[in-house]
């Protein structure tokens, strides 16, 4: 009753108070850049070959000769063998990417040759050149991998939640543990410190964990060249009682830290009533999903069972501290942060509900009270994420909830390692798991397979090449065709099909699956606005192809029904916002002023799910796509939904001409899928609205004819100054370059000479091979966190050349 009371009063005067849209600059920009040393440590993959002896130039086998040297080449990225964060601190991919060649030219028929070394004379030539390197890296199944790595606090929870579980060899084996140590060492930086990630300056929130991590992998507290840096930049800046709060949770986890210096996550706000004003329900769902287990570990009060007698917690337990770890007043370093970490600081309605709930866990007038509703809060938390296990087949939506549900499962087994669900969820983590020349590192998702499909998909359509390649088109297809969710007979017969039922979404907060796309894998289960329009498209390109159609008489491929495409526009429609704009996996269920209780201090607007530029676009032009071909489902709707669309992202557009992007770095991106969205909703080229994204566009167009910005654009909320000036070329960049290109050529920009400029660097800028140099980090969540495509390098360049030769013609070989 006082919560409830309390949570009202909230309400009402939060509604008085004016919401700071999402999208504007930060008060607080990024000035501090990662510095790091050179490691000398180096490692890649060595073949053995007992034909060859000791002779690694050629690798033989199945009767066919590969050229080692070359395939090593070509994977290279541009650079030389190995990994140095000094240069860059992006993995270029050379293992998955030399994996990928080798098998090409090894179990392919004779006639898979490499891409010529010759320089293409055309834009067409540059783009079947890099539709052929690009061929080369498809997976069997028919979609495109990449390294989905870069955040740094992500790995260290599964370590943690690894540890105390006892280190089981079938969860992390010893290979796996020395892959990881490599992994955290050559990202250290000069400062002894580890960003949030690769890209970020070292922070207390990564530096922790990071350090707590190699820890418990083994490495010595006495280590000079790493474990004594990271304490020294650990102790210089407070001790772990300054760092961020999701660290804290970790901490309390494995025994570092006492649960009175975390802030509550009460399992029973789950017991509020649906229409209660804040409820966690209506949250964005990867909040959601993060804290229900959080909620879970920190109603149950779990502690590592060994933390009073492991050696290594009682060392850590002193070397994480400027003080004794016994003196320490844990409840009076609940709401201290390092400003290093505080991108997003506690705001005062969130501190004073965090004093009270404080009050709430300890004093005695509360207990008869807590203990009755906590029982039941965690209960219902246990139901929920035996419903999400079950629903993503054991994945999780992220990395974060699927370690913490994975610990939760394991607590609710009463640590019985052997238990169905604790063996489940261990078969499923090497899905997270990636490695690529830097170590292993664990992904923000279990991969963006669909994601990178289908844009690839779409980009080899506009270059007019499907046909050119039958085996790639027929691959997607057949990729894109299982991976629809819910939408075949295995995945309908599968557990995760009876959570489809009304009464299960309703009870689970969950938006209807069936018929959408997802980010990764259809097992994965979350079908994202954006993802489903994305995928819709790829099929409806993939259906103009004579190579699908054979394939479809023929009886060699699946057919996507038009029930099934018709079920992923049904998804589109329902997701669409009540301000026009789509958001990612579900509608908008709260409040500009949830932002007012964001309890984390790293992470910038995740309380609701807003509507995106991003999301929007690929939306709209999925119902404008399908209207095309399918004109008589749904007319209206579709126009009425194509239409408000166009409304909402004329709203967002900012006075420069600009759009955020949320997705990705940054304002490139943004203008592409805003002046994307406007066209194909209909809105003339000429109208002011794209005259201005375009005139922004042209302003930050960089001498060599490029376009450049980095992480900063994201974290700032404001374009990149220098443009990509640490891991670019003299300030630009290939995947920016790329998203400009897309954007002016598809507005018809009449400044024929700066799309020349834009092609010609791109085509300067390709490699002998076909590909192109891996630079900066090209994604962004949460405002403040950077994160890996590496397949964008290849997408985006692809996409654009042919979109330009389709609409600017030969004039740009001139």
């Amino acid at each position: 009753m006082l919560l409830s009371t309390m949570m009202g009063l909230c309400k009402r005067n939060l509604c008085k108070m004016k919401t700071i849209p999402p999208f504007l600059p930060t008060s607080i920009p990024l000035h501090a850049k990662p510095t790091f040393t050179h490691s000398g440590t180096t490692w890649g993959l060595r073949l053995h070959n007992n034909n060859n002896n000791n002779n690694h130039n050629n690798y033989t086998r199945g009767g066919k000769r590969v050229d080692e040297r070359l395939v090593q080449e070509m994977a290279s990225g541009g650079r030389p063998l190995g990994f140095d964060a000094s240069v860059n601190p992006n993995s270029a991919d050379q293992i998955f990417r030399a994996q990928q060649i080798r098998t090409y030219l090894k179990h392919n028929n004779n006639n898979n040759k490499a891409p010529s070394n010759s320089k293409p004379k055309t834009v067409k030539e540059a783009a079947l050149k890099a539709t052929h390197f690009y061929s080369m890296l498809q997976t069997s199944d028919g979609h495109w991998a990449g390294d989905y790595g870069g955040p740094h606090f992500l790995m260290p929870g599964l370590i943690v939640a690894w540890y105390v579980m006892g280190q089981p060899e079938r969860m992390l084996n010893s290979s796996q543990v020395e892959l990881m140590k490599h992994y955290i060492i050559v990202h250290q930086q000069a400062d002894g410190g580890w960003g949030t990630h690769i890209e970020s300056p070292s922070t207390m929130f990564g530096t922790t964990v990071m350090y707590v991590a190699i820890r418990l992998l083994g490495m010595d507290a006495d280590n000079k060249d790493v474990a004594k840096r990271a304490r020294e930049f650990i102790q210089k800046n407070g001790g772990a009682i300054m760092t961020s709060s999701w660290a804290k949770f970790y901490l309390c986890l494995l025994g570092c830290m006492d649960w009175e210096g975390h802030n509550s996550v009460p399992p029973e706000m789950w017991l509020l009533p649906n229409w209660f004003p804040f409820h966690p329900g209506r949250l964005w769902c990867h909040c959601r999903m993060v804290y229900l287990p959080m909620g879970y570990l920190y109603g149950s009060r779990f502690v590592y069972s060994q933390a009073e007698t492991d050696p290594l917690i009682q060392s850590l337990r002193q070397e994480l501290y400027c003080e004794p770890y016994e003196s320490i007043e844990w409840n009076k370093t609940r709401h201290l942060v390092a400003p290093m970490d505080n991108y997003s600081p506690i705001p005062l309605l969130m501190s004073l509900a965090q004093d009270f709930l404080a009050r709430y866990e300890t004093w005695a007038i509360f207990q008869p009270l807590k203990i009755y509703l906590r029982a039941y809060g965690l209960k219902f938390c246990r139901e929920y994420m035996a419903a999400e296990d079950l629903q993503t087949n054991y994945i999780d939506i992220g990395p974060v909830n699927k370690v913490l549900n994975f610990l939760s499962a394991y607590h609710a087994a009463d640590g019985d390692l052997t238990h169905p669900t604790v063996v489940n969820h261990m078969m499923r983590v090497p899905d997270y798991l990636w490695i690529a020349e830097d170590g292993m590192k664990m992904q923000g998702y279990n991969g963006s397979q669909c994601w990178d499909t289908s844009f690839a998909i779409q980009a080899i359509y506009e270059c007019g090449l499907l046909d050119e390649f039958p085996q790639v088109s027929m691959g997607v297809w057949s990729y894109l065709e299982r991976c629809q969710i819910l939408s075949t007979k295995t995945s309908q017969s599968s557990p995760a099909y009876d959570y489809e039922s009304l009464a299960n979404r309703d009870k689970f907060y969950r938006h209807v699956s069936e018929g959408g796309w997802p980010f990764s894998t259809s097992a994965h289960g979350w079908p994202i606005s954006d993802c489903t329009g994305e995928g819709l498209k790829g099929v409806l390109c993939l259906a103009t192809s004579k190579t699908i159609k054979d394939g479809l008489n023929a009886g060699t491929l699946e057919p996507i029904y038009d029930e099934r495409l018709e079920k992923a526009v049904n998804v589109i429609l329902t997701l669409q916002n009540e301000d026009g704009g789509w958001a990612t996996y579900e509608n908008n269920r709260g409040f500009g002023w949830y932002e007012q209780l964001n309890p984390s201090e790293v992470f910038g607007d995740i309380m609701i799910d807003y509507s995106y530029v991003e999301c929007s676009m690929a939306s709209l032009t999925a119902l404008y796509e399908f209207h095309e071909r399918c004109p008589l489902y749904r007319p209206q709707e579709i126009e009425h939904a194509i239409d408000k669309g166009k409304k909402f992202l004329k709203s967002i557009q900012r006075d420069d001409g600009s759009w955020y992007g949320s997705w990705a770095c940054c304002f490139c991106y943004g203008v592409w899928f805003g002046i994307e969205g406007l066209v194909k909703a209909g809105e003339p080229t000429s109208s002011p609205e794209i005259e201005r994204a375009c005139k922004f566009l042209l302003s930050h167009q960089r001498k060599n004819g490029g376009w450049g910005e980095d992480f900063t654009s994201c974290y700032d909320k404001d374009y990149a100054k220098n443009g990509m000036d640490a891991y670019g070329d003299d300030g630009s960049g290939v995947v920016n370059t790329a998203w400009a290109l897309l954007a002016l050529s598809v507005a018809e920009c009449n400044d024929v000479d700066a799309i020349k400029r834009g092609v010609q660097y791109l085509m300067k800028r390709q490699l002998p091979c076909g590909d192109w140099p891996q630079e900066g980090i090209a994604g962004v969540f949460n405002r403040a966190c950077g994160i890996t495509y590496t397949a964008y390098r290849n997408v985006f360049p692809i996409w654009a050349l042919g979109r330009c030769a389709a609409t600017y013609g030969d004039v740009l070989n001139e």
